[in-house]
This record gives C-alpha cells, structure tokens and sequence, in this order.
C-alpha cells in the first residue's frame, strides 16, 4: 500500500500534522489490567469521588430523571439501533422520532420540528444559516449578548468560513438586552435577530416585544429557550418566534460530564424546507394501515453538498428518546410541576441569600429558577470552599468567554432540590462571604 501511494514509511501519513503535536515515543500508560483488577481499581477511585448537592446550571440542569427512561432506552431495538438509510423498514424508529417532533412543537408552539440536533448550540447556529438562507437579501444576524457564551462560540466557529456579518446588542443593567440599543442595530441588512429567554443570567425577556419590533424591520426572530421553562412561561411561537430553539438535556438526560444531550429545533411551517437535519412524517400505505416515512434529509450520501441546506447528516436519536420517554412519563401536567417546584425552591433560595447579606448581580429582574449573585472575592474561590461542605453552589461567571465579571456566581435550581438543602448552601456562601 505505501509503495502504491509513494511513501516509504507510515510517518510520511503525518507530515502536514507539525512536528510539536506529534507522538514520537509510546503513550505513559500502565502494564494492563485483568477485568477483575480493572473492575477493582474504578471502585477505589469511585471512593474518593464527592457527591455534591449540585446548584450548578447555565445551560445543563440537575433534574430527576424517571427509571422508566433508562430502562426504555436501553432496551436492543433502541440502544443498538444505527441510523435508518433504509428509513421505512425502521418503523420503531421512525415512529419514536415523530413523537418527539410533535412533542417539541407542542412545547415550542410551533408548526414543525426536526429529529433533533446535536446539541442546543448547534441548534442555534443552524438556526442562523437558516435565517440566513431564507432571507436572501438580508446579510446580517444579530445576537444578543445575554445569550449563553458558549452557543456565541459554536456560532462563531461555524461562521469562520461563511464571514456573516454578526452584531453584538447589549444588555441593560438589569441584565436584559436593551431593545432600545436592538432597535438601533435593526436595518434592512438584518436577516435575523436572536434572543434567549430565560437568558443566560436565568432572566426572563420579552419575546413578544422582541418579535414585534423584529418583525417590523423585516427579519426573523430566532428564541433560544430552556424546555423546563415552557411548561409555565408563553412559547416561542406564541410570541411570535419564527425559529425556536433549545437544549433538550433537561428532559430526561442526565448530567454525564457534559453530554451526550440533545438540540431542539422548531420553526414555521413556512420555513420547512430550509429546517437542517431530518424530518419524520406520518402517511398511510396503499393498505391504508398508518406508516411512517423520512419525509425531508438535508445532508447525506446521496445529496451534493452545494444542494444541502445543512452539514447535519443525522440525529441524536437515543437522546432524542429519552426526552420522549420523560415528556410521556410525567405529562404535560407532571412537567408543569416540575418547573413550579424548580421557580419555587429558586424564590425561596433568592429572599434567603438577599436576606443574609448576598447580593444579587441583577436585583429586581424576573428569573425563572436561575439567578446570578455577586461574591466577595473571586466565584472559583467560594466554589473550592464550598465543595468541602459537600456542595456545587453554582458556576462562575468567570469561566465563560465575553463575560468580564470575576466575582459573579450563576446558581441553578431543579425539583430535586429541597429547603434544607437550601438553607445549607445560604450558610456557605454566607460564611464564605463573612470570611
């Protein structure tokens, strides 16, 4: 083989890879072990593992994740399912990925959804080049900065090629994006404007007066929303989003070190043919018995790459269950009590830090079950002092990419935390304020 392609030797494979990133010596890796003593050794350091009461959030929540969805999940048809090229023969599978389309459309007050994404950023930078393509004439996307850091990266990184112009609107003191300053920004260039709610500091915005005054300059909005929040706050539809998108995780995805997960996708019927991923639809078969059918692909084999509306080729669809399995599990009522008892236990957790001395970054906002608090000291510190009374208080502002604020603590609230649970993280942040 190497004589065919002209080399003499397997490193010539890797000379466009700079000399400073290569392996030139074995991995350090330990002698192997037997399964017994592999099987020993992950339960000793399973010991020295803490298990802390988790108030961390911004964008990845803590949430009760019912048997039934594991036990779903992981059955063979499922979990050892690969994509379907020969779509109709996986009727299982197709039928599990419109439930979930009708699910999301329930939840974003939306016409169509897609069989997921990857992941809620993705999503949302997907969402943009959809924008972008729709409105051909119209070059620029807006993005306000209250929404999440991290989707801002993934949208910038997928724009490294395309070069859209993306403008940055700013926030209130509140911790709100100024539509005063939005409204500036908004030309005839503006093809979308993109706005989350609840934002990245847990504060609710208003979308309907957002999708207004979008909507008047002739460009489309695209929400960013947290699921959780849909049960009792308006949808993205309703107020008027033309493209909602969302991190599934809170459905029925445990927190593993950041994923898998999964995107929602939502939009107007309109836009249906310029939605990425995949689409399942419902027919009948000449027998007239129900079926179901991939009814749209924009990116696979058999499609040319300047023809696809996206690179996305395909779905999270395991993930894409379980958030399926959990909506059917507890119900559009058990979800509404999910997100009661996650605003609840947040207000009760906002009055105690106020309170004892803890200020909030952005008193007076409206938050669904996140807020942020302002810490003497830097957040990193308090949150190495709280991990030895056994708790995870919440994530540092710090950490985050185009936030300048050090001493800022974002804290999440879920149904599984409790009042004394509570109590003890006031205490330690007291404490480590006091000190």
């Amino acid at each position: 083989m190497m004589r065919v392609i002209g080399i003499s030797s397997e490193a010539e494979l890797f000379t466009d890879i700079p000399e400073k990133f290569r392996l030139n010596e074995p991995l350090d890796l330990p002698p192997a072990l037997s399964e017994w003593e592999a099987v020993k050794l992950l339960h000793e350091l399973a010991q020295d593992c803490q298990n802390l009461i988790c108030f961390a959030g911004a964008g990845y929540y803590d949430h009760h994740v019912p048997a039934a969805v594991d036990h779903l999940i992981r059955r063979s048809e499922f979990y050892t399912a690969y994509t379907p090229y020969q779509a109709e023969v996986s009727q299982g599978t197709l039928q599990s990925i419109y439930e979930f389309q009708s699910m999301v459309c329930e939840l974003m007050g939306l016409d169509v959804a897609n069989a997921s994404m990857y992941d809620g950023a993705t999503a949302m930078a997907e969402a943009a080049l959809m924008a972008h393509s729709i409105q051909k004439k119209r070059d620029k996307i807006i993005l306000s900065i209250t929404v999440n850091p991290h989707y801002r990266q993934v949208l910038e990184t997928y724009n490294l090629g395309l070069r859209i112009p993306i403008e940055i609107g700013p926030r209130t003191s509140s911790g709100m994006t100024d539509l005063d300053s939005l409204a500036d920004l908004l030309d005839d260039r503006t093809a979308a404007v993109i706005i989350q709610s609840p934002n990245f500091y847990g504060i609710i915005e208003d979308l309907a007066a957002t999708a207004a005054m979008v909507h008047d300059a002739g460009a489309l909005l695209i929400a960013v929303a947290d699921p959780i929040s849909l049960a009792v706050l308006k949808s993205p539809g309703e107020c008027g989003a033309d493209i909602a998108v969302g991190e599934g995780q809170p459905l029925g995805n445990a927190l593993s070190f950041g994923g898998p997960v999964v995107g929602l996708f939502a939009a107007k019927q309109e836009y249906i043919r310029h939605m990425p991923g995949r689409i399942v639809g419902l027919t009948d078969d000449i027998e007239g018995r129900r079926g179901f059918v991939l009814t749209l692909q924009t990116r696979e084999q058999h499609i040319r790459r300047e023809k696809a509306t996206s690179n996305i080729c395909t779905n999270q669809g395991l993930n894409a269950l379980a958030a399926t399995v959990y909506m059917s599990t507890v119900g559009r009522q058990g979800l509404r009590e999910v997100a009661e008892a996650s605003a609840q236990i947040a207000n009760y957790a906002f009055d105690q830090l106020v309170a004892n001395g803890i200020e909030p970054l952005f008193p007076g906002a409206p938050f669904f079950r996140e807020f942020a608090v302002r810490t003497r000291g830097t957040a990193r510190t308090v949150i190495e002092q709280a991990a030895k009374r056994g708790i995870l208080p919440g994530v540092a502002l710090s950490r985050f990419p185009h936030i300048d604020i050090v001493d800022g603590l974002l804290i999440a609230f879920t149904e599984k935390r409790c009042k004394d649970e509570v109590d003890l993280l006031v205490d330690v942040l007291k404490e480590a304020s006091d000190a």
